[in-house]
């Protein structure tokens, strides 16, 4: 079990970014959760099987259409072994 937490910077909210990641986290078959955060940035973290965690991060710095991804600051963290990923 892997797990990263993530700062996404750029064009990321207001643009369905969140359920964007929800979505796409699901089908991998990733926990975690995603949320906006108050200086315009989406926070999220992101667990279970290595390659899915990349795959995830990797889809990620483009986001959906209307998304601007500038810069995703990662760094690995203990999983906490969630069960689903939501929306914050």
């Amino acid at each position: 079990m892997t797990a990263r937490h993530l700062n996404i910077h750029g064009r990321v909210q207001g643009v369905f970014y969140r359920d964007w990641t929800v979505e796409t986290a699901r089908s991998l078959g990733l926990a975690g959760w995603v949320r906006n955060l108050p200086d315009g940035t989406v926070e999220a973290q992101v667990e279970g099987e290595r390659q899915a965690v990349e795959r995830m991060v990797a889809a990620m710095e483009g986001g959906p259409p209307r998304a601007r991804v500038e810069r995703i600051e990662a760094r690995a963290i203990d999983a906490e072994g969630l069960d689903s990923f939501e929306r914050r």
